[in-house]
């Protein structure tokens, strides 16, 4: 039996389990160490009142009769979708209906599976450094050629590189792509891009026929105003734009799993609707998300569930400004905690990334995010997340600032 080859191209193990190895081995080997974590971007503070309440309400109803739900509709529950359509889109001006809204278990699974809508052939193009995901999946589907270990770069994906000379904006490829991978703001660097600058990609991809994959998970961290929360603000998004959403980031939903892609019906390619065919897709290969867990999505949106979870991101902010003050008094070129979640910051005496890792792992006992795990202009750099404990960050900056 012949298998998938080009998963037999991917290097390595995926970036954080490959931290989580390191880990798991530095404290097994040292066991009186008191490891602080601030590499995954995985949320600390538990699920807020408002949507704990709602979970029991669900649970409760799918013991009774009446109230018992079986497999989730295609798309998602309507009261979700009306929700997010309303709350997420038409509040701010954007035209975006329900049957446009697909839940799904997850913004990582719709960043994955999305690739499956666009032909082998297909050329993509992303910021570097980006989240991994978009560059695996895409070598999974067969996409991405051949890879030169030496340099990280593989042969058929277009890099546009995104570094302190540019201010980590991207500059429009030289090669036009079919597919264009956009993450604002940004994981790892925490750049955004102000309303006319992410129109010019909008007015670049329907110029050139392009398809722009726009992840906004981190959209609930946006401080600036001038700062659009979804490219369906901009003008021609609807031809041009599928949007990834996330619950993870802004109410906690790591350990629930919720999330929501949005493709509207305008948006076709060689006359085939990206519409129709990811509702295709949700139907013959269903990742929707039960109907607890999506009871739980709509208590988001209650006035009770809006305050809480805008503390909650409050919360990490304030660790993303300790973390970012602290290490600008350490001396450190640090980046982003504005309106993300993460501070990208040059690695010390130009170490390598994972030399950092190492030497942050063994001399503060601070675990962080190697930034060459993003793409080849994160080498030199680094990652930590404010998705700790506001203790922990404290601590683990302190260690920092003492080295």
């Amino acid at each position: 039996m012949n298998v998938n080859e080009n998963y037999l191209k991917l290097p390595g193990s995926y970036l954080f389990s490959t931290i989580a190895k390191k880990v798991a081995e530095y404290t097994a080997a040292n066991p009186d160490k008191d490891v602080i974590k601030l590499g995954i971007g995985d949320v600390t503070q538990p699920i807020c009142p408002a949507v704990i309440k709602a979970l029991h309400k669900a649970v409760d109803e799918m013991g009774t009769p009446e109230g018992f739900h079986g497999y989730a509709p295609d798309l998602g529950y309507s009261f979700l979708r009306e929700k997010m359509s309303e709350c997420d889109y038409k509040a701010r001006g954007c035209n975006i209906e329900p049957d446009e809204v697909f839940i799904s278990d997850g913004a990582k699974s719709d960043s994955g599976n999305i690739q499956e809508l666009f032909s082998e052939d297909a050329v993509i193009a992303v910021t570097d450094p980006v989240y991994p995901v978009y560059v695996d999946s895409n070598v999974m589907g067969g996409r991405t050629g051949v890879y030169d270990e030496k340099t990280g770069v593989w042969s058929n994906v277009v890099y546009m590189p995104c570094t302190a000379e540019n201010n980590f904006i991207p500059s429009f490829p030289d090669k036009v792509p079919d597919v264009i991978y956009l993450c604002l703001p940004n994981n790892p660097t925490g750049t955004t891009l102000k309303k006319d600058e992410l129109q010019k990609w909008v007015d670049y991809a329907n110029e050139h026929d392009s398809v722009i994959i726009f992840d906004s998970a981190y959209e609930a961290y946006i401080s600036e105003d001038d700062v659009p929360h979804t490219i369906y603000e901009c003008e021609g998004a609807r031809t041009c734009a599928i949007e990834i959403r996330s619950f993870s980031k802004n109410a906690g939903f790591t350990g629930l799993r919720l999330g929501a892609t949005i493709v509207p019906k305008d948006l076709k390619r060689n006359g085939a609707s990206l519409h129709d065919m990811w509702a295709r897709r949700h139907g013959t290969k269903f990742n929707g998300a039960p109907y607890i867990v999506q009871r739980a999505g709509e208590a988001v949106y209650s006035k009770e569930g809006q305050k809480e979870t805008k503390a909650q991101v409050a919360y990490y902010m304030k660790n993303a400004s300790y973390i970012l003050n602290g290490l600008k008094d350490a001396g450190y070129e640090v980046y982003g905690g504005i309106n993300a979640p993460y501070i990208w910051l040059k690695t010390k005496d130009n170490m390598t990334s994972w030399e950092f890792f190492d030497y942050l792992l063994t001399t503060a006992n601070v675990v962080g995010t190697p930034g060459s795990g993003f793409g080849p202009s994160g080498e030199h750099y680094f990652r930590l997340t404010a998705f700790g404990t506001y203790e922990n960050t404290v601590r683990a900056i302190d260690r920092i600032k003492k080295l």
